[in-house]
């Protein structure tokens, strides 16, 4: 019997049992060295090449994503943070030494410990890569940690069930599959830490569990990312870049382009440069779209929420400029852009979270970011503009987790750089050192001499 056929009382028994296994093992796990912990992580990352066709055809099952973008997001990016905590764990680990200010003789450092169990809420958009990843820093930091994987993508949590009890024992790592009813069991144990991927919504529940036990959190959220075109920018390169990331996993990315600002005399030639691509990258000389080439809308419940967000645009007087279409049968959502939207419409007051993109124009770029300043803080912000001031005076006045220049994604893609939100876009940051020390808690250590 597999953790997902347990029953609800079986499944909590079995959730409270190795909470208290991994309680008791920590303090081994937390004292183990780099080149232990490096064992572990080669071991995961030739237990995921092992199966990355089971992976590849898992995720398809659930989400009907092209197969290149799942090997990308699924595999090869998974494999890669794993290397990275490899090759600079041992660099990582080392304390770093500080000057006492009163007696220069003495000693004084700041030492990364594991903070102890763990719990990872992973995401349906990337189920794999946004819950292995987090895994790889937890287990590089030498921390135990119990994983919970979507509900919505049950085939690569099965997948990745097997993965992890290839590597590890469950004293150490453990992964449960099931519904919402697991992971509010799980979130009654008292963590040490709890890495969470998904709305801004759960992130409120999640963050409320862990205030029961004092436990840290890292929240990684979304919210509506905002693209702001400045006067000279090249429109024909926007548009293109603004169709690839509508079109990747179908616009369901937490720092996917969720709304655009632009000059009134560039408005047209950005319409016309995302239909054009949209039309080279998805749709044959039949005019028909290749839904191979586009990850569906994840299930019912979520195609019926963004058919609604364009309906209300649409009936409130917003513009289809683009695409518009929505094949109910098999939840799939055609490349679309809006123009004359408005803040009244639902479209931009929720996150979109599918290849839709509104459109508004702006007179001046104090305008654009009035509106920014006025809402939640994004997960993303993107600016497009040759005016080096004028990007300066975006990043001096408004907040974002991150933001790229010129181009889309690129700070997330960049291991070096922190990921993360802030205030309604999460809270706490990862990847590569950055989530090594999310999974650690900095030590103050004092040493008279």
């Amino acid at each position: 019997m597999t953790s997902a056929t347990l029953t609800a009382a079986d499944q909590a028994k079995d959730i409270a049992r190795i909470f208290a296994l991994q309680q008791a093992h920590q303090w081994d796990v937390k004292a183990t060295n780099a080149a232990t912990r490096k064992a572990k992580l080669t071991k995961l990352k030739a237990a995921i090449e092992a199966r990355a066709d089971e992976i590849v055809a898992a995720v398809q099952t659930d989400t009907r994503k092209p197969e290149g973008e799942i090997r990308v997001t699924e595999v090869l990016n998974i494999l890669g943070n794993i290397q990275l905590n490899i090759d600079s764990l041992e660099d990582w680990m080392k304390p770093t030494e500080v000057t006492p200010s009163k007696n220069p003789a003495d000693r004084a450092m700041i030492g990364y410990e594991a903070r102890g169990v763990c719990l990872i809420l992973g995401p349906w958009n990337f189920p794999l890569g946004l819950a292995l990843g987090p895994v790889a820093a937890a287990v590089a930091a030498g921390n135990c940690c119990m994983v919970k994987l979507t509900d919505l993508c049950p085939a690569t949590a099965r997948v990745a069930k097997k993965i992890i009890e290839d590597v590890f024992p469950e004293n150490e790592v453990a992964l449960f599959e099931g519904d919402v009813s697991v992971a509010s069991a799980l979130l009654e144990q008292p963590f040490n830490h709890i890495f969470f991927t998904g709305s801004t919504r759960v992130g409120k529940i999640v963050m409320a569990a862990a205030a029961k036990h004092l436990a840290t959190v890292t929240l990684e959220l979304g919210g509506k990312s905002p693209v702001i075109i400045d006067e000279g920018a090249d429109v024909a390169a926007i548009s293109a870049a603004l169709a690839g990331a509508k079109q990747f996993n179908g616009g369901q990315a937490c720092i996917c382009p969720d709304y655009v600002f632009v000059k009134p005399d560039q408005q047209d030639a950005l319409v016309e440069g995302f239909k054009a691509n949209v039309a080279r990258n998805l749709y044959g000389e039949d005019g028909a779209i290749d839904k191979s080439a586009i990850a569906q809308v994840v299930n019912k419940a979520n195609f019926d929420r963004v058919k609604g967000l364009f309906d209300d645009a649409v009936a409130q007087g917003a513009t289809v400029a683009v695409g518009g279409t929505f094949d109910e049968a098999d939840l799939t959502v055609h490349p679309t852009m809006l123009t004359n939207v408005t803040p009244q419409m639902k479209i931009l007051q929720e996150e979109i979270f599918a290849p839709l993109l509104p459109v508004m124009t702006y007179d001046n770029l104090d305008q654009a970011i009035g509106y920014i300043e006025a809402r939640d803080k994004p997960l993303a912000l993107y600016v497009f503009s040759p005016d080096e001031a004028n990007v300066q005076k975006v990043l001096d006045r408004t907040s974002s987790g991150g933001v790229t220049v010129n181009g889309v994604f690129s700070h997330y893609l960049e291991n070096r750089l922190p990921f993360g939100g802030v205030n309604g876009s999460g809270q706490g940051s990862y990847h590569g050192y950055f989530g090594f020390k999310a999974f650690s808690h900095e030590r103050a250590v004092y040493v008279h001499q």
